[in-house]
């Protein structure tokens, strides 16, 4: 069972957030503002820092959009500042047990061995965890990067500005990522993302783009969605802008201005140039553009390449979770329409499904921890347009009929839920509809965890949050393996 700090919190969150929900259902919205809100005032906020102090990771807030509140948090680990090493080939016979912990994870990896990680999770369509974890463990190693020739990177009073030269410290894949929090709360900026942001940014090495999509009821369904959807086109668009920038031989640069050799095709440089002058170099992010892999040597499924083939993982939380369904169903609907991005793999913790026809969880624990089933309805209410409030909403419901694309399309998902929450089954039924069709979509389920069980870590100091991480970097380093050396589940 859960800890009595646990159940004690669940009782206050359910207490607060049950009336904040029933005060908004009572106050009319009678003309939504399309500029919206992203955070509320009650939210206690992080602030952004763009150093590498304490635990290793600058963020960076950025408003990516001028008529909306959209914006996203860029996390930053400091392993981006190293020089990168000479990859080491993974022997195909390696004998590391469960135990074996990810690289990156710096301070806020923690020695267990395979007896105390075991009881905390059951997997579900999933390969051998011993395997997986020494596969991850080796992958560890790999280094990401290019030539590692340049420049000093660019401090100033220890606040990383992000120009350096195109090849100076390594490279890193790009996660991006959907906060929890029922549409009505929670945001990118919160010190509970914050916090789980950080923690998966150094465990995964990798950069986290935490998105601070729109919140209801202000905004309504599909303000959320299409917020997601938006940022996935923004980061192409950053894409195609550095790759730009670097055909014409000229790096992000501090302020305006280009460079004129481009090299190749005189034709194709020009069209290139002009790209970068209608857009503006300045809109070129150069956090991205510095550490976000821009070569294919190191290639794999979750690496964002700044190149041909930009790959790219979603990873939703709760209601964050429905909202990186719908983006990675959009971009399978889109398919080279999208180019040069691709959505090749999704992460789903506890997602917020619901549907009409209740199933064994939704009935057995429906007065759950944190968000019992009252409270979610009470939520779609909020979110759904009242025309439009269908517990078989397609947004709700992902299990529904006619559902598109089909299952067949969808890319492999990892699926994690917790022992106390009244959404399980769903998810599970929802996974297993991906197995059918030979998608590879693993389940993980947490002992003893509650809904938002690792990403309210910070409160609630459970240790299945911290192996949660450690599970989400071995899913993800078995999409990063290099090219050639993949490695084997």
């Amino acid at each position: 069972m859960p800890s009595v700090a646990v159940k004690l919190y669940s009782v206050f969150f359910k207490f607060l957030l049950k009336h904040r929900l029933q005060n908004r259902i009572q106050t009319p919205f009678e003309d939504a503002d399309p500029f919206g809100i992203t955070s509320r005032p009650e939210e206690s906020v992080a602030p952004a820092n763009p150093s590498f102090g304490g635990d290793g990771v600058a963020t960076k807030d950025i408003h990516i959009d001028t008529i909306t509140s959209l914006s996203v948090r860029i996390f930053l680990p400091e392993s981006c500042l190293a020089r990168p090493e000479p990859p080491r080939v993974q022997k195909s016979n390696s004998k590391r047990s469960d135990s074996s912990s990810v690289s990156g994870s710096g301070s806020d990896r923690s020695d267990r061995n395979s007896d105390d990680l075991r009881p905390r999770r059951n997997s579900y369509g999933a390969a051998g965890s011993a395997k997986a974890a020494a596969a991850a463990a080796e992958a560890g190693r790999f280094s990401l990067g290019g030539s590692g020739e340049g420049e000093a990177l660019k401090m100033e009073n220890g606040v990383y500005r992000g120009y350096a030269p195109m090849g100076a410290g390594r490279k890193l894949p790009v996660l991006l990522q959907f906060h929890g929090g029922g549409f009505v709360s929670g945001s990118n900026d919160s010190v509970a993302n914050d916090f789980f942001c950080r923690r998966i940014a150094k465990i995964c090495d990798v950069i986290v783009i935490a998105v601070g999509y729109r919140l209801a009821p202000e905004n309504r369904y599909p303000a959320a969605f299409e917020d997601g959807w938006k940022v996935l086109n923004w980061l192409g668009k950053q894409a195609i802008l550095a790759d730009c920038s670097k055909s014409m031989g000229k790096h992000p640069p501090r302020g305006g201005g280009h460079g004129a050799g481009a090299g190749g095709d005189p034709k194709r440089a020009d069209l290139r140039r002009h790209i970068v002058d209608t857009f503006g170099s300045s809109m070129v992010e150069p956090w991205l553009a510095a550490h976000a892999d821009p070569s294919s040597p190191v290639g794999g499924a979750f690496v964002l390449v700044w190149v041909a083939v930009e790959q790219c993982v979603l990873l939703g939380v709760s209601c964050g979770a429905n909202i990186a369904d719908y983006v990675t169903r959009k971009a399978v609907e889109a398919g080279t329409l999208l180019d040069p991005i691709k959505v090749v793999a999704q992460v789903l913790m506890y997602p917020f499904f619901i549907g009409s026809v209740p199933t064994h969880s939704e009935i057995k624990l429906a007065n759950s921890y944190f968000y019992d089933k009252a409270m979610c309805i009470l939520a779609w209410k909020l979110f759904l347009p009242e025309d439009e409030f269908s517990l078989d909403h397609p947004a709700a419901n992902p299990l529904i009929p006619g559902r598109e694309p089909p299952f067949k399309c969808m890319p492999p998902t990892l699926t994690i839920v917790a022992e106390h929450d009244w959404m399980r089954d769903r998810a599970i039924a929802y996974s297993e509809e991906l197995r059918k069709v030979n998608i590879d979509a693993p389940v993980l389920e947490y002992k003893d965890a509650v809904h938002e069980f690792a990403t309210l870590d910070m409160l609630l100091k459970t240790p299945q949050a911290q192996a949660c991480a450690e599970d989400i970097a071995i899913w993800v380093k078995k999409y990063i393996s290099i090219r050639g050396h993949e490695f084997s589940y």
